[in-house]
């Protein structure tokens, strides 16, 4: 008996593992969405709207921008950084303080 193949008229539709997380369903969501206004754009049937989103997308503006928002995340993490940095210092300086007046015999031990 030969074989009958099955005929596709859309896009083929790839199977995804199913997401874990709300983040992963999010980027599979948008990842489709992405695809599907990509195949009106080769089809001639994109709305204005997409295609003025991808147009500003490509801008050098977008990109500076783009590019100005990294710098501000590297920023803020840096000054986290700094600031558990100074804690830690801070922290550590009390301890060597603490212990001086051990030693110097200013503080009382836990067998007296």
């Amino acid at each position: 008996m030969p074989r009958v193949s099955k005929k596709t008229t859309g896009p083929a539709v790839r199977r995804r593992a199913p997401a874990i997380t709300p983040e992963d369903r999010e980027s599979q969501l948008i990842a489709l969405t992405i695809d599907a206004v990509e195949t009106r754009i080769l089809e001639g049937k994109a709305t204005s709207q997409e295609l003025v989103h991808f147009l500003k997308l490509g801008s050098p503006r977008e990109r500076l921008e783009r590019e100005r928002l990294e710098k501000e995340n590297e920023l803020l993490r840096a000054r986290t950084e700094s600031l558990q940095s100074a804690k830690r210092t801070e922290e550590l300086f009390q301890e060597a303080i603490d212990a001086i007046i051990m030693y110097g015999g200013g503080g009382q031990s836990n067998e007296e």
